[in-house]
């Protein structure tokens, strides 16, 4: 049930009936957005459709307006239609129809929200994808929690989801982490003369991986071959620090479906696979790049490369996808990983990376298209980093764990759900500030704590209306019966149609591939729910248990109900636990 999307099929048709029969414009359905008003004494329902379409068909939008108005007055429960300012049209419903979605509310439970807007169509969201390195630190926790967020919430909205990490397991990288590892276990074994190169891994993290090799394998590997000890550490180290990387997602409550190999990718032979296939379409030569921007000519050698052609489909420059020594770059592995997805099966791909990943996402977008021929899409999001604070001053909190603050420290410090909430209240593309002691403040200024304290509370309304002398049946199926149409206070239909919005807030998210929107909505019905409350301790008559009136109790404890579940709901997206209690 979603009464925005009806009421935007009614406004549709009434432009329809209004245009001229010699009037030929392309109506995209799209534009077209009724939503809440600001103003609450404004009517329901606002909407622009006037003003998008007015000029199109050559007239003022008010009088579009005011003919749209004429249209839909009595239809749909439609009790009034008025031309407002340059040409918003506002919209007054009969009750009922609020009342109607409260009972669809406690009728559907935590399923409310959910749509078939997908219509099952996969979607592959890659997330993470961290160098197996390290242990995972808070920059990551931002994207893990943003990319889960995503998943959850496309899975409400009726997709096929695949939660994927891409292990970058074939790199330069590798090679140092397989070497420092060895150093590391050079020294398990008792040699205490062992320093840790500059350009190494020098986190104290690699100890317990080369203890652990030390103990299964004792001193086997120093009488070995430097190649036979890389090619034996970097499978040791990989294998070790994934099952770390895995712990670190579990603590954010984040299962993975795939974990896809770089390494295995390329002894497939994915990745020459793939470049075949976009030089058999012409999009592959040799060239010369120029030097990049910033750079001194004198410190740019150019070389003839194998290039990918990308500024046929968006972006800046040509890409390299081979070098002048035979090895492939990069983006050419990405090239192929991406294209494993599309072979699978996905169209539709979302990447989550990090803030220094920024210039790289016009190639890999052109990339995509390329690769599909335009029947793919690619949208990347770039989360920008997390400042970790306690009163406001930075913090670096594990010593051991080298000088970032890691997942562990950071949900050992304040909890799984506080900070998958507070990593979705920005934009993923703005700076976030993380402060250890202001994200467990019993605060207004706290949206964890405000939004939990609300469903708390109505838990508690709940609680005591079933255990008291009245001891009343708080099952939603039984409260759906109820009177609702005694909960006709304004504020009480304030809250309603706030509720009344939560599945256009899901698709509207879902479309925007912005989870974040999720945690806005919920702080907003927080916000209505304790101001709610509040006029109930100063005006006796408003409170939510009624002595002596049962009919008006059960009325408004649907309303609670109704609250909860669809708090409840919104959690569940951002992967939150909601809490019945609080305890100070």
């Amino acid at each position: 049930m979603n009464i925005f999307k009806d009421i935007e099929l009614v406004l549709l048709e009434a432009l329809k009936e209004v245009i001229t029969p010699n009037c030929l414009i392309d109506i995209n359905e799209k534009l077209v957005v009724a939503e809440l008003p600001r103003d609450r004494s404004h009517g329901d329902i606002a909407t622009n459709i006037a003003m998008i379409f007015a000029k199109k068909i050559g007239v003022k939008p008010q009088d579009l307006a005011d003919k749209i108005c004429k249209k839909i007055v009595n239809k749909k429960n439609i009790i009034s239609a008025e031309t407002a300012g340059p040409g918003f049209i506002n919209i007054t419903f009969v009750n009922d129809v609020w009342f109607n979605s409260l009972k669809f509310i406690l009728e559907t439970g935590l399923d409310y929200g959910a749509t078939s807007y997908g219509e099952g169509k996969k979607i592959n969201i890659e997330y993470v994808s961290a160098n197996p390195t390290g242990p995972l630190h808070a920059a990551h926790a931002r994207g893990a929690i943003v990319g889960d967020s995503l998943a959850n919430l496309f899975q409400k909205v009726g997709y096929d989801v695949c939660k994927e990490y891409y292990i970058n397991d074939a790199g330069s990288q590798i090679d140092i982490l397989a070497k420092s590892t060895y150093l590391r276990y050079q020294e398990a074994l008792g040699d205490d003369t062992i320093v840790i190169p500059e350009g190494h891994y020098p986190g104290v993290y690699l100890k317990k991986v080369a203890e652990e090799i030390a103990h299964n394998d004792g001193d086997k590997w120093l009488s070995k071959t430097e190649l036979e000890i890389i090619e034996a550490f970097k499978g040791y180290a990989t294998h070790m620090m994934m099952n770390k990387v895995k712990m670190d997602l579990k603590r954010l409550g984040i299962t993975m479906d795939v974990y896809s190999s770089e390494k295995a990718l390329i002894q497939e032979g994915g990745v020459d696979a793939a470049i075949n296939l976009l030089d058999q379409k012409g999009l592959i030569y040799e060239g010369i790049l120029e030097a990049p921007k910033g750079k001194a000519s004198k410190e740019w050698k150019a070389r003839p490369q194998r290039l990918f052609k990308s500024t046929l489909f968006g972006d800046d420059v040509d890409r390299a996808i081979q070098k002048s020594d035979g090895t492939w770059t990069y983006f050419a592995s990405d090239i192929a990983y991406h294209y494993s997805k599309y072979k699978r099966g996905f169209s539709e791909m979302i990447d989550v990376w990090g803030a220094d990943h920024g210039g790289y996402v016009k190639r890999m977008v052109s990339a995509v298209s390329a690769i599909s021929e335009n029947c793919a899409t690619l949208d990347v999001k770039i989360c920008q980093i997390v400042h970790m604070l306690r009163d406001g001053q930075p913090v670096r909190m594990s010593k051991r764990s080298g000088d970032f603050v890691t997942i562990e420290d950071v949900v050992n410090a304040v909890g799984k759900d506080v900070v998958r909430f507070i990593m979705l209240t920005r934009k993923n593309d703005q700076v976030l500030e993380f402060d250890f002691n202001k994200v467990v403040e019993q605060s207004r200024d706290n949206p964890v704590f405000y939004v939990q304290y609300a469903h708390a509370r109505c838990c508690s309304v709940l609680r005591n209306a079933s255990e008291g002398l009245e001891q009343l049946d708080i099952n939603p199926t039984i409260l759906a019966k109820q009177m609702l149409c005694r909960l006709n206070d304004t504020n009480e239909l304030s809250v309603i149609k706030e509720l009344a919005n939560w599945p256009k807030v899901v698709e509207g998210a879902a479309k925007a591939h912005e989870p974040h929107r999720i945690a806005f909505y919920l702080s907003d019905l927080a916000s209505e729910f304790h101001s709610l409350w509040n006029k109930g301790k100063e005006d006796p008559e408003l409170r939510f248990i009624v002595e002596d009136d049962k009919e008006l109790t059960l009325a408004r404890l649907a309303l609670v109900k109704a609250i909860a579940i669809t708090i409840a709901s919104g959690l569940g997206i951002m992967g939150i636990e909601p809490v019945k209690e609080l305890r100070s």
